[in-house]
């Protein structure tokens, strides 16, 4: 995740960073100077058109239009945040809830070995669970065309809570760990579970494909007409003018496609990798 000053405005604006929409949109920015050129060209200078002609007010669809777009481009960008948000807060509660398992254990446990053993399971949880969201095939399990190779154990952090309750009620059994006692650790351990399924529900539901291909088809059409009405007011000054407002609209659209899935590899998603490591070394501090 990207570290930044929220105060430098001069950072903001004159720094390029390599996740920047700037850097990813430029070659199609290119192209769209290009074509609204060539437009200008043909109306003004080839087929010597007059601002009388009909084509000078499909200026009167985009202001319509405008609006309609901008709603979708605000709906979209929230929704992809509110995903990019929720999974902050499920780790966090993931971090939350690995502390307080590894004090309660602490606490309740008088065995060293068994100590030594959640000291090492605990993190691991977390651990597995960034490797299991940022396995493509996560992603791709709701999905009836998908090709998976799918094993009992693929599942690894099942594997691992598995593994943890285990452990605790062979503790109970042995008479470590009353009833009570137990009831108490059994909410922390299902809340992993419960933190996984949530995870993996913002992994393999991506916003709908009618909807993100219907936004993309917008964009493109909309900016795509934009020359037709422009160059007859603005000349070849359109050219800019239709590359920015191309810039502004496809940017909102690739930020909310960075950002619906937080538990990738782009520059704005999750530290998730970070968090488990902060997990293990709060564990190992309690313990």
């Amino acid at each position: 995740m990207v570290q930044y000053n929220p105060k430098d405005w001069i950072t903001f604006i004159f720094r390029f960073h390599k996740s920047d929409t700037f850097r990813k949109l430029f070659p199609m920015m290119i192209f769209i100077g290009l074509y609204t050129y060539g437009v200008g060209f043909l109306e003004l200078e080839y087929w010597k058109l007059s601002e009388k002609n009909h084509l000078s007010n499909i200026t009167v669809m985009h202001g319509m239009l405008g609006f309609v777009i901008s709603l979708l481009l605000v709906f979209r960008t929230n929704t992809a945040y509110d995903r990019w948000w929720e999974g902050r807060k499920l780790w966090g509660a993931l971090v939350n809830n690995s502390r307080n398992l590894a004090i309660k254990l602490h606490v309740i446990l008088k065995d060293e070995h068994d100590r030594a053993y959640f000291e090492k399971l605990i993190p691991s949880y977390a651990s597995i669970l960034v490797k299991h969201l940022t396995n493509k095939e996560t992603s791709l399990q709701l999905f009836d065309d998908a090709n998976l190779k799918m094993d009992k154990h693929k599942h690894h952090p099942n594997q691992v809570a598995k593994m943890i309750f285990q452990k605790v009620n062979d503790l109970h059994e042995q008479n470590k760990i009353t009833g009570d006692q137990l009831i108490i650790l059994n909410a922390e351990i299902q809340s992993f579970t419960d933190i996984c399924g949530a995870c993996e529900r913002i992994k393999n539901t991506p916003i709908p494909y009618s909807y993100s291909a219907f936004i993309k088809k917008f964009i493109f059409f909309y900016i795509m007409t934009l020359p037709f009405g422009y160059v007859f007011s603005l000349g070849y000054y359109a050219v800019p003018v239709v590359v920015f407002v191309f810039y502004v609209l496809a940017s909102l659209e690739l930020i909310a496609e960075e950002i619906e899935d937080p538990f990738g590899f782009d520059a704005n998603d999750l530290p998730i990798e970070k968090i488990a490591a902060n997990i293990k070394k709060h564990v190992e501090e309690v313990f």
